[in-house]
């Protein structure tokens, strides 16, 4: 796996933001007389673009799940963005790959304004050319979309750029752009959703994943 420039997901392959995200959605949930108490029945929500899982998995109307993202909004700012944890071993990985002249971007559809916080507040900023998350009114949220966006802002060669994810949305971003993918499964997205979209590599631990790059690049040298 010798890639030039790789963009990794935030939410469920860099941090595991767990907490923070499932109380924002309980929030917003409840502001709609909603009541869920098993935060583990809203995971789903980790990855995707928010209002498209308000709709897909609570059956609302777009004018509601735009409200509900809302109100998501109004406890993740202050409290949510914060119940978030590092992955064991990315610091490590990033410097790694920095270390070998990669260029490293970040490609989510989280916010960009919250994205760019939690990089910051995990001190993972400076391992990053570029940062590129959705806009707050809900455009660039698509992973497809924002990976295109940052291929052509960067001018980039295609063969040489990889896309590291936990869910089906950005392999199927890698696949739509014509770039190779890695999925990671310690983060939300099961075997068999990561199998079914077929990414160009699998792994299953950060580990995993710092021992592919650094003997990629050793086999490459």
């Amino acid at each position: 796996m010798n890639f030039s420039h790789i963009l990794f997901d935030l939410d469920g392959t860099l941090t595991d933001p767990k907490i923070g995200i499932t109380k924002s959605v309980q929030y917003a949930l409840a502001k709609f007389g909603i009541i869920e108490d098993n935060l583990d029945r809203l995971e789903p929500f980790i990855g995707p673009p928010l209002a498209h899982s308000f709709q897909e998995f609570y059956g609302f109307s777009e004018a509601d799940a735009w409200q509900a993202v809302q109100y998501y909004r109004e406890y993740f700012a202050d409290t949510g963005i914060f119940e978030n944890e590092l992955y064991s071993g990315i610091p490590e990985l990033l410097s790694m790959l920095t270390q070998r002249q990669a260029i490293l971007i970040v490609a989510t559809s989280k916010p960009f304004v919250f994205a760019e916080k939690i990089l910051k507040h995990f001190k993972l900023d400076h391992f990053f050319h570029a940062v590129v998350g959705s806009n707050l009114d809900g455009t660039l949220s698509d992973k497809s979309e924002i990976i295109r966006h940052i291929i052509e802002k960067e001018n980039l060669n295609t063969a040489s750029t990889v896309m590291i994810g936990d869910r089906k949305h950005d392999i199927i971003g890698a696949h739509n752009n014509g770039i190779s993918s890695i999925g990671v499964l310690y983060g939300y997205g099961s075997t068999a959703e990561l199998e079914a979209i077929k990414p160009t590599y699998c792994v299953h631990t950060v580990q995993e994943l710092y021992e592919a790059f650094a003997s990629g690049e050793e086999e490459a040298g």
